[in-house]
């Protein structure tokens, strides 16, 4: 370790991306206990998106450490984070996509937040496969929070028409991969995804890091 490297441990000392317990070490930025326990998805759901990758299951640790990339200002967590999402990706799509996008927050939730965290997640995913996220989407008004709203129907509504083609994009026969944080009801992706094939897209495909456990795998 350099001299540096170790000025800055004692400065910012490494931290779990998921619990935020400290590390002994700067490593994969997980602690032994969360990679223990981490409750793994590695599967295929099939929604109003089409079809999406999933890598971790929306609970316990990985709630907290995606509450502390969107919400915390840990945007260092995407590059722990990417590994799995890859994983999961190559896993259930591969071959499948040209091109690596992201969901994009609206310009509001970008000024408030500094950072887009599906961007940041798309860009540590693209980077571990030798290759760049390229933006295709862009929000074009600002909607409530998914998180706050139950219904289904309310969810649906509340995106609808909320993403077009980034104009100057080069999307028109593309085969897209399309990254999210989080995927529950599926509104938002399937709302970008309409927004990428009324553009041209070739086809579409998705990846979220997080999605709820469907209740017949809870346990």
């Amino acid at each position: 370790m350099s001299l540096w490297s170790a000025f800055l441990d004692l400065l910012f000392p490494p931290r779990c991306a998921f619990c935020q317990a400290l590390l002994d070490r700067r490593g994969d930025g997980v602690c032994p206990d969360c990679r223990e326990h981490l409750p793994l998805a590695d599967t295929l759901l099939r929604g109003p998106y089409g079809r999406c990758a999933v890598a971790l299951w929306y609970e316990d640790m990985v709630r907290q450490g995606i509450h502390g990339l969107k919400f915390g200002g840990r945007s260092s967590a995407a590059q722990v984070f990417a590994p799995f999402l890859a994983q999961a990706a190559a896993e259930h799509l591969a071959g499948e996509f040209d091109t690596v996008s992201f969901v994009p927050v609206s310009r509001k939730r970008l000024r408030q937040r500094g950072y887009d965290q599906a961007r940041l997640l798309a860009e540590a995913l693209a980077a571990i496969w030798d290759t760049r996220a390229a933006p295709t989407l862009e929000k074009v008004r600002d909607t409530a929070a998914q998180s706050t709203l139950s219904a289904p129907e309310e969810r649906r509504a509340n995106v609808l028409g909320a993403y077009r083609a980034l104009p100057g994009a080069s999307v028109e026969g593309r085969r897209i991969l399309l990254v999210d944080d989080v995927v529950t009801t599926g509104s938002t992706l399937a709302a970008a995804r309409d927004a990428l094939l009324l553009a041209g897209a070739a086809s579409v495909v998705c990846a979220a890091l997080a999605a709820p456990r469907p209740k017949k795998e809870k346990t």
